[in-house]
């Protein structure tokens, strides 16, 4: 698959997942990068105001609505399209449910409408979570043909895309690859996460809220995630984009299962602070959210690859920052 003249399209390019990935383009390939942006709570030209590209050009537009004759011309001709942009966080969802629904559905059905009718023959690959799998049992890793149980609205609504997507494969022919990524973290990140809250109370010597499932005031345990730095994002969706095959899931998993204690305890490690932790009951105080995600990277492994930057690095480099 050559790279000297193709064109790929990003959405979401001003996000946290987005930005890095567009310098992780500008930096391992030759395409021209056409940056579709929508700039609101998440989306954020700050994140990229430093990029002076001639590869990289910048449209606006909310996915909310076609893509419309004016915004296909300021688009051009693309081969590639990576869908990033989302509305992505569980308890935005749980208060702004609609949102989500038409930030993540029919933001989605637009992409593919415009993919359907405009350029059948490119490839697509599709961004999404493992919270479409719902929380995972002790042992257990989800696969990527395992059944959805989101558990939130945020959750249904990436399922939601998904589903869309594969209707697209099925009904019209697309090449169209989905992935599901676990948590993921980095510098630049939206405040509310909990690494970049987990950093900000420490330096605060504020008590950081750690969510659990308590029976009374007995700790039964504290919720657990895979997280992956997202450096590797960018080079994960590179390699998709070359050797995925149309149609196929793809979860995208990193080296490290940790507790959500364990996050903040290595974050006050790194920054030489005592850690002040406050165990919150999230069946009370956060419906609709699930103690532990886990997700199973054999398949990719299998293909070759593997994350080359480890959570220890990571939180490195996002603590210094």
């Amino acid at each position: 698959m050559g790279t000297s003249k193709k064109r790929l399209l990003l959405t979401g390019a001003a996000g946290f997942v987005g930005s890095h990935v567009l310098r992780y383009l500008l930096a391992h390939t030759d395409y021209e990068i056409i940056c579709l942006i929508r700039l609101n709570f998440t989306g954020n030209l700050n994140r990229i105001k430093d990029i002076q590209s001639p590869k990289v050009t910048y449209v606006y537009h909310d996915l909310k609505y076609d893509i419309n004759e004016s915004i296909r011309e300021l688009i051009g001709h693309v081969d590639y399209i990576f869908h990033i942009g989302a509305n992505s966080h569980v308890d935005r969802s749980i208060l702004h449910p609609k949102e989500f629904f038409l930030d993540n559905i029919i933001g989605t059905v637009n992409v593919l409408e415009y993919m359907r009718l405009y350029i059948p023959q490119a490839r697509l690959i599709n961004f999404s979570t493992d919270e479409v799998y719902g929380p995972a049992p002790e042992g257990y890793k989800f696969k990527e043909d395992d059944r959805f149980r989101p558990s939130n609205p945020y959750a249904a609504s990436k399922a939601g895309q998904n589903m869309v997507s594969v209707a697209y494969v099925n009904t019209y022919g697309l090449d169209i690859i989905n992935t599901y990524t676990m948590n993921i973290f980095g510098t630049g990140q939206t405040p509310e996460k909990l690494i970049p809250k987990a950093i900000r109370f420490a330096k605060q010597r504020k008590p950081m809220p750690v969510f659990a499932e308590l029976n009374g005031d007995t700790l039964v345990g504290v919720g657990s995630r895979h997280w992956l730095y997202v450096d590797n994002v960018g080079e994960a969706l590179l390699f998709l984009l070359k050797n995925g095959v149309r149609g196929e899931h793809y979860n995208i998993v990193g080296t490290d299962e940790l507790t959500n204690e364990d996050v903040v305890r290595t974050i006050n490690k790194l920054l030489g602070t005592d850690p002040l932790i406050e165990y919150v009951d999230f069946h009370k105080t956060r419906p609709g959210h699930d103690r532990r995600y886990a997700i199973d990277g054999t398949k990719l492994r299998k293909m070759g690859w593997v994350p080359k930057i480890s959570f220890a690095e990571g939180m490195k480099i996002v603590c210094a920052e």
